[in-house]
């Protein structure tokens, strides 16, 4: 983003230039930036109408039984403590699909596509089922077996169309070494 300073889109504002969706603080991976207002509104419909496939890999706490599954379940900011979202039956429809791409002794290593992209939906659901991701201070009770800065949730890849050529575009970012030096110790 630095490199393209002053020619991003404007949409995101002065925060965050060209910013079309986020990521959560602490989760590692891809973000997409648009470099104009029309590739900026292109993509946020796109995004709206669950044409972008977002992939996530993640580390969670305890052996998943199944090896794949579907978590439907709504997300609204929680009753108890504002700064966390919740599920919730009041709120918006958040729709997860996972499989397990490996099994350790304590841990599972996953892979996650979101249909639905709400606030810390990922980390909401895999909490909600009893297997909350690894270093996420707030929805793990604070418990950091491998003391990683962050949670062990890694956005990917990223498939959409191109916002000018309609061509498919398919991005992946590595794990970044923290990931990879735990998963090794596993």
């Amino acid at each position: 983003m630095a490199r393209c300073k002053g020619s991003l889109s404007g949409i995101g504002g002065k925060v965050r230039p060209g910013v079309v969706h986020r990521i959560d603080k602490d989760t590692s991976g891809l973000v997409i930036i648009a470099k104009n207002d029309k590739a900026h509104i292109n993509i946020s419909e796109q995004i709206k109408n669950r044409k972008v496939k977002k992939t996530y890999l993640a580390l969670v706490r305890g052996n998943i039984k199944e090896n794949e599954a579907i978590i439907n379940m709504p997300i609204a900011r929680s009753a108890k403590n504002r700064k966390k979202m919740a599920v919730d039956k009041k709120g918006k429809e958040a729709i997860s699909e996972f499989k397990v791409l490996k099994r350790y002794e304590g841990f599972t290593f996953i892979e996650v596509n979101i249909k639905t992209g709400r606030t810390h939906q990922i980390r909401v659901h895999m909490s909600e089922i009893g297997h909350p991701i690894v270093g996420d201070e707030v929805y793990s009770n604070g418990k950091n077996p491998f003391g990683v800065s962050g949670q062990m949730l890694h956005a990917y890849k990223l498939e959409f169309m191109h916002p000018t050529t309609n061509k498919k575009m398919r991005f992946e970012a590595p794990l970044p070494d923290y990931f990879n030096d735990v998963l090794d110790k596993l």
